[in-house]
């Protein structure tokens, strides 16, 4: 590729991120790229946006020092030998913290969506309210105009002088994430930056041969209790000796095993929970060097509020941590995470018991019996995270949009409070197949000492657990694949 080319491919995607090069940060990205080959151009241009995107950016245009220290980073990481990493870059995996998710409302007259691009205080006004429940409705609505199925009367209906007698009810039907992309093409909605399909096309061989990463996924980890941490140790002994380090280990709250209220007032010794926990890590050379570690609250952890979304956990609770695990991130509830073009969407909430505690009209056991099966048809189908009222669940007023899932992912992790689960979500049109959304709630940790290691390639969950009494299983080099949690031959 000629260097009016290169130069020419550096400006369009920084331009899709909303980004902006001034003459001398220009000529540094396209040095940076005359290290690589022609095949490798694209991977380590996207692998330079996604850490400059992970900076703190005081303005959209970008010069030679903010730059330059990513450039010579990258470099060095490159010229550097690590066997113990998986075969993907960190290039491959962004999170998104939902208070960055942009906003896309959607106009009925011009049947489009729109990025807001203005202020979106965390306090709204009386419109705010009046505007999120419109945006719920217009969302599916524009949706459900689309289905085949609405052409033509959807229900039954006996009209009579008095009104309508409706005999059949259901949820919106399901459209599969690719249709609704392609009906709105160019944009965002997900938050890790808009995909050309010529990046799609490369980016989905490169999830194939991701075979090596693997996400291990735990809740309710009480860093306060000891028996926790001795676990949290074992599963961090188990990995650190395994051929290829998992990519990514998610922690999810509740960090404590006491609700961090009003009446809480350990905070100072949670913070050195904290710092153990951070020593812990970097006790573990290979996991610390090849895994990144993501830290999600829970609905009762240290935070301005129970509202939804979460911000992060306090830097109070977290600088030591960050002092031993320099890579920890800490992000919002819930959380968003695209490897490769796979979206994943992270939430912890105890919604089962709060669904069913709201429920009008008893699920229909037609399709499944299974409680967590009805939850993630709810959700699925609702395009929404926490379809609740909000007199149950708090949500801020212009920040609902962070919730929203649509066009629909391809993950979903819904931590609960209740038993490990896996539910499959098929989306079919004319008896075939068209997206498969996996749904699984990893368990308790702290409780019943359940996890997930889940694979992104081939969207595979592994139900684990740390089987039997705890000294029995430290023994073990790995932690384990299991039907039964509780394996007959690991009780004494």
């Amino acid at each position: 590729m000629g260097a009016s080319a290169t130069l020419k491919k550096v400006q369009r995607k920084f331009k899709l991120r909303s980004l902006t090069l001034n003459r001398e940060a220009l000529n540094e990205v396209t040095t940076f790229l005359t290290n690589f080959s022609e095949e490798q151009e694209d991977e380590y241009l996207d692998l330079l946006l996604n850490q400059i995107e992970q900076t703190t950016l005081k303005k959209s245009v970008l010069d030679k020092e903010v730059v330059r220290p990513i450039v010579e980073l990258l470099l060095e990481a490159d010229a550097a030998i690590d066997t113990g990493k998986s075969c993907s870059n960190e290039g491959a995996l962004r999170i998104v913290d939902a208070f960055l998710v942009p906003k896309l409302s959607y106009d009925p007259i011009k049947k489009t969506f729109y990025e807001y691009t203005g202020n979106l205080p965390i306090h709204g006004d009386a419109s705010s309210k009046v505007a999120l429940y419109r945006e719920r409705y217009q969302l599916l609505n524009q949706r459900l105009l689309r289905n085949s199925d609405f052409s033509r009367p959807a229900f039954d209906t006996d009209i009579t002088r008095s009104g309508g007698e409706v005999h059949t009810c259901g949820f919106p039907p399901l459209e599969d994430g690719n249709a609704s992309l392609a009906v709105h093409t160019g944009l965002d909605f997900f938050g890790a930056g808009y995909l050309t399909p010529e990046e799609t096309a490369r980016l989905v061989e490169l999830e194939k041969k991701a075979v090596n990463d693997m996400f291990v996924i735990l809740s309710d980890v009480w860093l306060d209790n000891e028996e926790t941490m001795e676990k949290l140790a074992a599963v961090l002994d188990g990995y650190e000796n395994v051929e290829v380090v998992p990519s990514l280990f998610v922690f999810m709250g509740n960090f404590c095993s006491r609700p961090c209220n009003l009446a809480f007032n350990s905070y100072s010794s949670l913070r050195s929970q904290f710092a153990k926990f951070g020593e812990m890590i970097a006790a573990h050379p290979r996991l610390k060097e090849g895994s990144r570690f993501l830290f999600i609250p829970g609905p009762e952890d240290a935070g301005p509020s129970t509202v939804l979304p979460r911000c992060a956990l306090p830097k109070y609770l977290t600088d030591e941590l960050l002092n031993h695990v320099p890579n920890a991130i800490f992000s919002s509830n819930p959380c968003r995470i695209r490897f490769y073009t796979q979206e994943i969407v992270f939430f912890r909430r105890d919604l089962l018991y709060r669904m069913r505690r709201s429920c009008l009209i008893p699920p229909s056991k037609d399709e499944t019996d299974d409680p967590f099966g009805h939850l993630v048809a709810t959700i699925t189908h609702q395009s929404h995270l926490c379809p609740l009222p909000l007199t149950v669940q708090p949500i801020l007023w212009n920040y609902d949009h962070c919730l929203r899932l649509y066009p629909a992912p391809h993950t979903i992790v819904l931590a609960d409070n209740c038993k490990q689960q896996v539910f499959k979500q098929e989306i079919r049109k004319n008896n075939k197949t068209l997206q498969i959304i996996t749904c699984f709630n990893p368990g308790s940790f702290s409780c019943d000492s359940t996890f997930v290691a889940y694979r992104p390639c081939n969207q595979e969950v592994e139900l684990s657990a740390l089987p039997g009494p705890l000294l029995f299983c430290m023994a073990q080099p790995v932690p384990w694949k299991v039907e039964d949690p509780w394996p007959t031959l690991c009780r004494l």
